[in-house]
């Protein structure tokens, strides 16, 4: 009889366990230790100067990547959200529910810009999905569009990025 108790209780922590794990993997909820904001300061490849300092909220869940910036209605200069995705490789972003214009700065594991798509939000009649912006990617920073030629951000930039 305390067996099967015991058996029985094990079984329980065992399903809570696998039932978290899946949640967690599904984005469903976010962990507590999971980082919400950040600095990412963007250096010139050659000189190190600094051309700007970009205040992000991160995105490093499935459902906060795919909600993105659709429910920000704009961004200021020196705001953005960046992207966090476990490792390197081929990105692409589409402007879902977008509301506004924005900057898509693609970034490698090394830290280094390899390519800045300008995009533009949806027309009328237009839901997103179909703008497309591809890149090389283990971080991808968004920003408001026009920001990346003001600052004079471009591929071979470095960013650095501070989690809070």
């Amino acid at each position: 009889m305390a067996l099967e108790r015991v058996q029985k209780a094990l079984f329980a922590v065992a399903a809570v366990a696998v039932i978290a794990v899946l949640v967690l993997q599904m984005g469903l909820v976010t962990p507590p230790w999971t980082v919400d904001a950040g600095t990412v300061r963007v250096v010139d490849g050659e000189t190190g100067e600094e051309l700007a300092t970009v205040e992000v909220e991160v995105a490093d869940t499935p459902k906060e990547r795919y909600t993105g910036l659709s429910d920000h209605e704009s961004l200021e200069a020196g705001e953005g959200m960046l992207f966090v995705h476990d490792d390197e490789g081929e990105r692409t972003y589409v402007m879902r529910e977008m509301e506004f214009d924005i900057d898509i700065v693609f970034v490698d594991a090394d830290g280094e810009i390899t390519s800045i798509e300008h995009a533009r939000a949806p027309g009328p009649g237009e839901d997103g999905e179909e703008l497309e912006y591809a890149g090389t990617a283990k971080w991808v920073l968004e920003v408001p569009r026009g920001y990346a030629n003001e600052t004079g951000m471009a591929a071979g930039d470095r960013i650095e990025i501070d989690y809070e």
